[in-house]
């Protein structure tokens, strides 16, 4: 009697501990370490796991670095897997200027030279692609392979008519008073994200959006959120700039979802980079990883690995 209880209480504990776990934003492997390293005047909040060439992932706005859990453990078993928040964003710290996308790709220079890390691949969604890209102009000899994600560059080819786009409004909603708006209702604002660039809103699970809409309710986090947008025409201007210097060169993977940029991703980077390939992730809008997470990367794999 005393082992069918027990055995009863443990299997009770096994099925509240997988309800828990099912509950909750996937974590990275514990071998991964987490710093906070200084560089380029902020302090950024990093995870770092895995052995073998390196590879760089950029999150976008609405998320954290959290989003690529299941790709980071993917990638960890054969590469060196490096997974900044970016500036003001997630549990970096929050300055009061640099949010223009030349700056912050100096910060991923900063980042990785303080790990003694050279050349490396470069993941990127979102904002991401556009810190990504700033990062990749400014230090071309550096990226191995850069695989971008559903959304365009500022300044580069059809920006112009990308921003008369009405599910764009975002790009120019900002300032103190949209501040006051949104204080304490950070969540209703991001779930306008997450439902209307999702092709089935219900994939952006409830976990996740009670852990990013906490993280976006931290101090001055929403603040850094709208700075991101506001220093875009800033970010068109260097854009251009680096696209006049010269279209980058290394191998450019541009995924799009189906039923967000698709195969636009493509045409977007191929007025920045010489060698683009396409891929449209099926049945997804922007929030790719979460989504479609299986197909997104065995697509990421496919491109990653086919150097070797």
């Amino acid at each position: 009697m005393i082992t069918r209880i027990l055995a009863g209480a443990l299997a009770l504990s096994a099925m509240l501990t997988a309800g828990s776990a099912a509950a909750q934003v996937e974590s990275f492997p514990a071998t991964f370490s987490t710093r906070e390293i200084a560089t380029n005047g902020t302090t950024i909040h990093t995870r770092v796991g895995g052995k073998g060439p390196a590879v760089v992932l950029l999150h976008g706005y609405g998320e954290t670095g959290d989003m690529w859990a299941p790709l980071a453990a993917d990638l960890a078993r054969d590469h060196l897997v490096i997974v900044p928040d970016l500036r003001g964003m997630g549990l970096s710290a929050r300055p009061a200027a640099g949010y223009d996308k030349k700056t912050q790709g100096q910060d991923i220079a900063g980042l990785l030279d303080a790990l003694k890390v050279g050349k490396v691949d470069l993941v990127t969604h979102d904002i991401g692609n556009m810190v990504g890209y700033a990062f990749a102009a400014q230090n071309r000899a550096r990226v191995s392979r850069f695989v971008l994600m559903d959304a365009p560059l500022p300044g580069v080819g059809p920006w112009e008519e990308i921003l008369k786009n009405p599910l764009l409004w975002h790009f120019r909603f900002g300032g103190a008073d949209m501040e006051r708006l949104v204080a304490g209702r950070e969540r209703i604002y991001l779930d306008r994200f997450w439902n209307e660039f999702s092709a089935k809103p219900e994939r952006f699970s409830e976990a996740s959006r009670v852990h990013y809409a906490a993280l976006y309710a931290r101090p001055g986090a929403m603040h850094a959120g709208f700075a991101q947008f506001a220093a875009f025409d800033q970010d068109a201007v260097d854009d251009r700039a680096f696209v006049a210097a010269g279209k980058l060169t290394m191998p450019v993977l541009a995924i799009g979802g189906e039923k967000s940029f698709g195969p636009m991703m493509a045409t977007v980077m191929r007025f920045a980079a010489n060698d683009v390939t396409e891929a449209t992730i099926s049945d997804a809008g922007h929030w790719l990883m979460e989504e479609q997470p299986i197909a997104t990367i065995a697509t990421v794999r496919r491109f990653l690995d086919a150097r070797r």
